[in-house]
C-alpha cells in the first residue's frame, strides 16, 4: 500500500452504508461520511451512526436536486414517486463534487450487488456510476470484487484484498460482519424515504400537478397532515393533532387559514390565493366535521368570523381526500 487515500462516503445510517465505512478502513482507507437532507428523507441516522463510527459527516441540502429530479425523472420512477437511479446518480455527483473541493481520492456506496432488483443490479449501478461522472472514482467495497477494479485499487492506494464480494438479499454475512465490527444500532432495511411510500406519493403527485413543486414551503408540508382536493381545485391541509395545528398556524401566509374559535378542532390552511367560494364553504364545513363541541345545537365558528351550521359530517368530504 502506498500513501494515505482519503474516502468520501455516503452514509444513510442504515447497516450497509456502516459495513462500508468500516471495510474501507480495513483496506487502507480514512473515510468522512456524507449525507443528503430533504422534506423527504433526513439525515438524523446518520448523524447517530457518524457518532458511533467516529467519522466526520457532511451534510449536502439535497431538496432543489430531488425536486428537479421528481419534475422530470430521466429514468422514470420506482414503484411509486421515488426517481432512485437518478436520485442516487445524483447524490453521488453532489458528493464528487464534495470529493474535489476537499480533496479526496474517492466517493464510497454501500450498495449491494442484487440486494433491490431495481436500483442495484448490475445495469442500474453501471448507469449510476456514468450518470454521476466518477467512472473509476466510485468504490462499492461490499460488492468490490465482483466489479471491476477502481483507479485506488489499481494504483495500490486501496487494498482490493480487503474489499468484499456480498451480492444478493440476504443479510446474513452483513449481519456476521455488524457484530465482528460491534455495530449494534442500525434500522431494518425498509428505507425511509417517504418517496417510496405510495401514500406520500399520491400527495406529492397531486401537489406536482396543481400548485407544482416551486414552493418549498408546501413541499415540506407534505410531510404533515391530511390532504383534500376540492371540486373548484382549492387544496385543504388539515391538521391531526396539536403539533401539527401549530404547524400550519405558522404557515398562514400560504393561503387562506381556518380554525374553529369555541371548540376545540384542527387548523387548516385553505391553498391559493383566490379560493372559489365553494370550495371555501366546503373547507369550512370539513373543519366543523373534525371539530369537537359537546354542545351539539351551537353552530361552529371558525377564524374569519366563518359560522358553520349543523349538522355537518365527514362522510361527503372522503371522495375528495387524497390519502
Amino acid at each position: 500500500m502506498s500513501g494515505c487515500v482519503k474516502g468520501l462516503s455516503l452514509l444513510s445510517g442504515g447497516l450497509d452504508s456502516q459495513l462500508a465505512v468500516r471495510v474501507l478502513e480495513q483496506a487502507g482507507a480514512s473515510v468522512e461520511g456524507v449525507c443528503f437532507s430533504t422534506p423527504f428523507f433526513d439525515c438524523t441516522a446518520a448523524k447517530r451512526a457518524a457518532g458511533a463510527l467516529g467519522i466526520t459527516l457532511h451534510i449536502i441540502d439535497f431538496t432543489d436536486d430531488e425536486i428537479k429530479l421528481i419534475e422530470n425523472p430521466p429514468h422514470g420512477f420506482g414503484g411509486a414517486m421515488n426517481p432512485c437511479i437518478d436520485c442516487h446518480a445524483m447524490m453521488i455527483r453532489r458528493a464528487g463534487e464534495l470529493m474535489v473541493a476537499k480533496g479526496f481520492d474517492f466517493v464510497a456506496t454501500g450498495e449491494v450487488m442484487g440486494q433491490r432488483p431495481m436500483s442495484q443490479n448490475k445495469q442500474s449501478m453501471g448507469i449510476v456510476e456514468k450518470s454521476s461522472g466518477l467512472k473509476g472514482r466510485l468504490v462499492r467495497p461490499l460488492s468490490a470484487k465482483l466489479l471491476e477494479p477502481t483507479i485506488p485499487e489499481l494504483e495500490g492506494k486501496l487494498d482490493r484484498e480487503k474489499l468484499l464480494d456480498i451480492s444478493g438479499r440476504k443479510r446474513d454475512r452483513q449481519i456476521a460482519l455488524a457484530a465482528e465490527f460491534g455495530i449494534v444500532d442500525y434500522p431494518s432495511p425498509a428505507g425511509g424515504c417517504k418517496l417510496t411510500e405510495d401514500g406520500f406519493g399520491r400527495k406529492l403527485k397531486d401537489l406536482l400537478e396543481h400548485e407544482g413543486l416551486g414552493n418549498r414551503e408546501l413541499v415540506e408540508l407534505l410531510a404533515v397532515a391530511r390532504r383534500f382536493r376540492l371540486p373548484g381545485g382549492s387544496g385543504v391541509i388539515l391538521g391531526r393533532d396539536q403539533n401539527e395545528n401549530a404547524i400550519l398556524k405558522g404557515k398562514a401566509h400560504l393561503g387562506v387559514l381556518l380554525a374553529p374559535v369555541n371548540c376545540p378542532g384542527p387548523t387548516a390552511i385553505v391553498t391559493g390565493r383566490d379560493v372559489p367560494p365553494e370550495d371555501l364553504r366546503l373547507a369550512a364545513a370539513l373543519v366543523a366535521a373534525y371539530s369537537r363541541s359537546d354542545r351539539l345545537e351551537e353552530d361552529v365558528l371558525l377564524t374569519g368570523g366563518i359560522s358553520v351550521p349543523r349538522p355537518y359530517s365527514r362522510d361527503p368530504f372522503k371522495e375528495f381526500q387524497i390519502c
